[in-house]
């Protein structure tokens, strides 16, 4: 096993008489109501074909948290501490490392503020006047940590529910400045008074200021949407443009009397007046995180890989120091702490020392360092089918083992966006490389076929054609860029074929095979991958022939609907629902192209077909699930709204239930069409205090 997930998951003793394993467990009945019985015997071939509709029982069970993580987004250093800001739990946890003891030594959840909605991290920390200040999403609300008393408060926000502050920095008198979405705004915070002030629209349609850095007369602003750096007075705000990126500008960091910043693979190394730019390509991958010191020295990480390099202004070149300290990782922060002794954090959940003379390391895992894990909000769900179920989280993987009841916990480099199963192999599209890596089911061994390339690094939906023995693939793109890509790999030599803008003007959300013909069909989004303004007002859906690699027909469905969620073909019908007119849901006649049925749900979501029969899982409303047909019916309310990506469903062959979620836990859940809803009662948006306790 490539790892356990940690002991804090068993569940309690009280619980030790259940839940019994899955497998065992009759539909409809509470975890460890009913006898637990072996793969085989009655109980579970009642399970697997039902002789009647049996509507009795609550029709759900709970399995504990169904994806556990330590990751983390914001870090920084203060007087031998670290202070490091998990992602994904609510609420977000501050914890101060002794950088001595390489231990967790205190933590610290952040308080829900005043405004709607709770934070769930921080990618933003800076230190000014000895306190440690910490930017929130998705609650744009800036917090305040003294050290020196353990307390932490709640300052200000900057923007209703749905916003960033990514990122902080303190100028040399204590003034704070925060780079925020979506306004694309530079606020000032001034500690000694409470005093806020923005700089007001920097370049017009820009939406992130994804990093910011300060000096004593200027504030230095890196912008996601129009990849430029920006250079803000702080006396008067007035702003001028240092420098233009070839895409996003997600690192700010000062030396000296220069800026440098990354845009991508190039790093932008330029005066604080403008003069003099120097640019630098990475020598593979894009630039990560940086670090300047004293002595002139500027550390810089790779990604996807991790690779630790050296530069100095002048170098036509930058110069490997050593091999990724946590491989495949994000760098969320890089400090000195000593002339032999560079710290860097991963946002795995992870730190590493590194001897940059040397170039020797060392890696702590944070869980096991004393950081407190727990429940986070699932990316994608697998079932294999009397075995087990793949939980995909924030650079792991949970599996829930069918058989026996027991989970584990391996890395994977990402977060699995979708998964398939071929064989005895498991293939995850992983954001935010773009990766396509497979999973052996007898070892966990994660095996890298490569990267799509091409820009498309938001892989959306993965399907496998047992035709043709190639994975499919839909993409969007990283930035400001519309057009997406349908990839065509192969599972065994990782060979691509990436068809880029296969939908003209629009990235790929999602895609339905019909292997019988041999199409695919492709479900558009006119927003690409944001920032810059769409050049059609309707999603369109297009059948590709994968024999003759062409498309054969394109259309828009709904004038002025955007965004195709996810499509699913069953019966001559290419069902869709979409996402940014939440709820519209269609059912498409794929020879006439027309929209046969049209309704409304209570959210988006990803479709399923079973049993000839389609199905919906949504956000929003409370989490609920719908067979779609003429119109849509309702089959559970109530499940939650905690997926980080798409609320999924997976049937257990020849049954009606269906794993899926209920809040942040791994849960089966009765949907038999022919029962009433199976409604679940009302639960906080946050995770139970105690997320062991089944029903």
């Amino acid at each position: 096993m490539a790892g356990l997930v940690p002991a804090l998951l068993t569940p309690p003793a009280s619980a030790a008489a259940g839940p019994a394993p899955p497998s065992a467990l009759a539909p409809g009945s509470a975890s460890g109501s009913a006898p637990a019985s072996a793969p085989g015997s009655a109980a579970a071939s009642a399970l697997a074909v039902p002789a009647r509709a049996d509507c009795s029982g609550p029709g759900y069970e709970t399995f504990g948290p169904a994806s556990v993580t330590g990751a983390i987004v914001g870090a920084t250093v203060h007087e031998g501490r670290a202070y490091v800001v998990t992602r994904g739990l609510k609420p977000p946890l501050l914890a101060e490392i002794d950088l001595a003891t390489r231990k967790v030594v205190r933590h610290v959840r952040l308080p829900d503020g005043p405004a709607a909605g709770e934070p769930e991290g921080g990618w933003a920390t800076t230190v000014a006047g000895g306190k440690i200040y910490v930017g929130t999403y998705p609650s744009p609300d800036l917090y305040r940590f003294d050290p020196a008393t353990g307390q932490v408060e709640h300052l200000r926000s900057f923007g209703r529910y749905g916003g960033f502050v990514w990122s902080l920095a303190a100028a040399p008198d204590g003034t704070v400045y925060a780079g925020t979405y979506p306004d694309g705004r530079v606020w000032e915070y001034v500690p000694a008074t409470g005093a806020v002030r923005n700089f007001g629209v920097l370049v017009p349609g820009e939406r992130y200021v994804r990093a910011v850095a300060a000096d004593a007369t200027t504030v230095y602003a890196g912008l996601l949407d129009k990849g430029r750096l920006i250079a803000i007075d702080r006396a008067t705000g007035a702003k001028r443009e240092l420098a233009q990126g070839p895409t996003g500008v997600g690192v700010v960091e000062l030396h000296g009397d220069r800026v440098l910043a990354v845009s991508g693979t190039q790093l932008i190394d330029v005066k604080k007046d403008g003069t003099d730019p120097r640019r630098i390509e990475a020598p593979s991958g894009s630039f990560d995180a940086l670090t300047s010191t004293a002595d002139g020295t500027v550390y810089a990480t790779s990604r996807p890989d991790g690779t630790v390099y050296r530069y100095r202004t002048g170098d036509a070149a930058l110069t490997k120091v050593a091999d990724p300290p946590s491989a495949g990782d994000e760098t969320r922060r890089m400090v000195l702490t000593g002339p032999d002794t560079l710290v860097g954090f991963s946002g795995s959940g992870g730190m590493w020392w590194l001897n940059p003379r040397t170039g020797k390391s060392e890696f702590a895992d944070l869980i096991e360092a004393g950081l407190p894990p727990g429940p986070e909000r699932p990316q994608s769900m697998l079932l294999v089918p009397n075995r087990a179920v793949y939980i995909g989280g924030h650079f792991s993987m949970d599996v829930r083992d069918l058989r026996t009841g027991e989970k584990r916990r391996f890395r994977v480099p990402g977060e699995p966006k979708d998964m398939v199963r071929r064989g005895n192999k498991i293939y995850a599209a992983i954001y935010p490389s773009g990766q396509i890596v497979s999973i052996d089911m007898k070892t966990d061994e994660v095996r890298d076929l490569g990267f799509l390339g091409h820009g498309q690094q938001r892989p959306w939906d993965i399907e496998y054609d047992e035709r043709t023995d190639r994975l499919l693939v839909a993409t969007a793109p990283l930035g400001a860029k519309l057009e997406g890509a349908l990839a065509i790999v192969d599972p065994d030599t990782g060979e691509k074929e990436v068809h880029v803008g296969v939908i003209p003007g629009q990235s790929l959300m999602s895609l339905s095979l019909d292997s019988a013909r041999g199409v695919v069909y492709l479900g558009g989004d006119v927003l690409g991958g944001g920032g810059t303004p769409p050049t059609k007002t309707s999603a369109s859906v297009a059948a590709f022939d994968l024999a003759t690699r062409k498309v054969l027909w394109q259309t828009d469905p709904l004038p002025g609907h955007r965004t195709f969620q996810d499509v699913k073909v069953h019966g001559g019908l290419l069902y869709g629902v979409y996402k940014r007119e939440s709820g519209t849901w269609i059912a498409l006649d794929l020879a006439t192209r027309t929209v046969r049925h049209q309704g409304r749900l209570s959210g988006y979501g990803e479709l399923t077909v079973h049993r000839g029969k389609v199905f919906a899982a949504t956000f929003f409303g409370g989490g609920n699930a719908y067979e779609l047909n003429t119109e849509a019916k309702p089959l559970a309310t109530g499940l939650g709204d905690d997926w980080y990506t798409n609320p999924q469903l997976h049937f257990e062959p020849g049954t009606w239930t269906a794993w899926t979620l209920i809040g942040r836990n791994l849960a089966r859940v009765r949907l038999n069409p022919h029962c009433p809803p199976t409604t679940l009662p009302p639960t906080p948006d946050h995770t139970p205090a105690n997320p062991f306790k089944t029903t």
